[in-house]
C-alpha cells in the first residue's frame, strides 16, 4: 500500500528501559541494527501497527509497555534505488512512519525475538538514547534524528527515570 507520492505507511517504536536506554535490534543475517519498525496494514490505525508490530519484532505485547509519545506528522526518508525491488522502481520511494516512544514496564526477559515464524532480529542490546544516530545506515539517518529529537521532550517528564 502505497500512498501517492509513492511512500509506504509505516510506524517505527523506540523502546526505553528504565535508564532512558533504547532497544537496539540486530537485522537478521546482516551486520546493521535498527530500530523496530513495519508497514501499517489497510484498516490499521498506526497504533494498532505499533502494537502488532511489536509483537511480531521483538515479542513484546501491550502490557508490557506504556505509550509516552509519538511524533505529530509522518516523517519521511528515501529509499536508494539499488535497494528497491525492479518491478517496484518507478513507483516506491520509500517510507513515511509515525514513530512511537515506549517505556518497557515489563522485564528484558519479556524481549523474545522469536515470536514471529519470520524473525527481523536475530540479537538486541540496550544503546544510550542518541547512539543509534551513530550506527543507523545513511538513508534512515535523518528520520531517526527528527524521532529521536521530536520524542526526546517525553524523557523529562516521565516516571520511572533511573536516580543517581
Amino acid at each position: 500500500m502505497l500512498d501517492r507520492d509513492g511512500y509506504r505507511p509505516n510506524v517505527g517504536i523506540i523502546i526505553l528501559n528504565h535508564h532512558d536506554q533504547v532497544f537496539w535490534g540486530k537485522r537478521v543475517r546482516e551486520h546493521s541494527w535498527q530500530f523496530p519498525q513495519g508497514g501499517i496494514k489497510q484498516g490499521e490505525s498506526p497504533e494498532q501497527a505499533m502494537f502488532r508490530e511489536l509483537m511480531e519484532e521483538v515479542g513484546l505485547a501491550p502490557q508490557h509497555v506504556r505509550i509516552l509519545g509519538r511524533t505529530r506528522d509522518w516523517l519521511k526518508y528515501d529509499v536508494p534505488t539499488n535497494w528497491v525491488r525492479r518491478e517496484w522502481r518507478g513507483t516506491y520511494k520509500g517510507q513515511k512512519q509515525i514513530w512511537f516512544l515506549l517505556r518497557l514496564v515489563g522485564r528484558d526477559t519479556d524481549v523474545c525475538l522469536r515470536r514471529s515464524t519470520h524473525p527481523e532480529f536475530d540479537a538486541w542490546r540496550w544503546n544510550a538514547y542518541w547512539a543509534p544516530l551513530d550506527a543507523v545506515i545513511d538513508f534512515k539517518r535523518g528520520v531517526y534524528e527528527a524521532a529521536l529529537s521530536e520524542l526526546s521532550r517525553f524523557l523529562d517528564a516521565t516516571p520511572n527515570r533511573a536516580q543517581g
